[in-house]
């Protein structure tokens, strides 16, 4: 079961990948990690730096991709974001934002939100 969702999970940040692509940004890197957890996306569109959250959902039953963004998922996202900074220094003068991309694949028909600014750090 884990690895069926795992495959999911990377679909889905390929599936994001590529959308945001054809908006115009550009990867940096992907699935950035730290202790304090995982940044699916890092993406640059003109001097913006965009630290991107990819949730994918194909039931409601626990709520849409959107509302699996708990408060503390946003703080370590953040808490990762700053990390990857301070390895990054020359990255550390563009504007940062935080976007999420939430893929809803429900009765067969996908669904994909771009929320750009989805949560301040």
């Amino acid at each position: 079961m884990k690895d069926d969702s795992y495959q999911r999970g990377k679909a889905a940040e390929q599936t994001a990948l590529h959308y945001l692509q054809q908006q115009g940004l550009r990867l940096i890197q992907q699935n950035f990690h730290s202790r304090q957890g995982e940044i699916d996306l890092i993406m640059q569109q003109h001097n913006h730096l965009i630290f991107v959250e990819v949730r994918q959902r194909s039931r409601l039953h626990y709520g849409s991709a959107l509302e699996s963004i708990t408060p503390k998922k946003q703080q370590r996202i953040i808490q990762t974001a700053l990390y990857y900074l301070q390895r990054h220094p020359k990255q550390q003068n563009y504007p940062c934002r935080f976007d999420v991309v939430a893929i809803e694949s429900l009765s067969g028909k996908e669904k994909i939100q771009w929320i750009k600014n989805a949560f301040q750090a």
